[in-house]
């Protein structure tokens, strides 16, 4: 995903009130931008750190940008802006990058499915070599939790949304068709990613749950700079 114009650099302030961000810009001068992560961000938050936003041209917005790119307690660059994710998945399924996915005709996002009234983020369909499962279900989650010695980790805060997730993408097997859950790693430096257990004891269970049932599990990292986030390379999984 080419971005242009390219992100600003700024030094980290705080977050607060979960979607709001303080930075300050080059100059010196304060201005408060959009947070677009609905998680805890745990690790990420590190005030006198370089990072990078966006601006937007919308007279409507009350905020003039969003935060985008931070820099991790560990000094690696991650992407916070969790509304990037499925355009990186796109681009990255589309451009072949991610192999498991490569075949179908078509692909539609943000379809309704399921008993708990829910939105697939994307839906594969027409596959001429998959025996009867034509269509493929995939949800996306954005993984910023670096754990160290290349490890991300997800959750990084409760989510009964991903348990639910889970829950349907299980119904999906059940009737015969794919599912794939695709952690997309938003994290630079990153080898492996793993389930965060004691963040979130039920999700895990619920993931451990649905691998049994045949919900695939894959992970890809990125790569990230100003000009440019871009799904690159596959990551292990266990």
């Amino acid at each position: 995903m080419k971005i242009d114009p390219h992100l600003e650099q700024a030094i980290f302030v705080k977050r607060y009130k979960r979607f709001f961000a303080d930075i300050e810009l080059s100059d010196g001068s304060p201005l408060t931008i959009h947070c677009a992560n609905t998680g805890s961000m745990k690790h990420c938050l590190n005030p006198g750190s370089s990072c990078w936003f966006s601006r937007s041209n919308n007279p409507k917005r009350k905020l003039p940008g969003t935060l985008e790119i931070i820099t991790t307690e560990d000094g690696l660059l991650a992407g916070v802006n969790t509304s990037r994710s499925n355009h990186l998945v796109a681009e990255a399924i589309n451009s072949g990058v991610i192999r498991e996915l490569q075949g179908y005709s078509e692909i539609r996002s943000e379809v309704r499915y399921g008993e708990e009234k829910s939105r697939i983020d994307f839906l594969l369909e027409n596959h001429p070599l998959q025996n009867g499962r034509e269509q493929c279900f995939i949800e996306v989650k954005n993984v910023t939790l670096e754990a160290g010695n290349g490890l991300a980790r997800f959750p990084d805060a409760v989510t009964s949304r991903g348990a639910k997730h889970l829950r349907e993408l299980m119904r999906v097997v059940e009737e015969g068709k794919r599912a794939v859950l695709l952690y997309c790693v938003q994290l630079d430096g990153i080898e492996r990613v793993a389930v965060a257990e004691d963040i979130d004891p039920v999700y895990a269970e619920t993931l451990s749950e649905a691998m049994a049932a045949g919900v695939e599990v894959l992970a890809y990292g990125c790569k990230l700079t100003p000009e440019e986030i871009v799904i690159d390379r596959k990551v292990a999984f266990s």
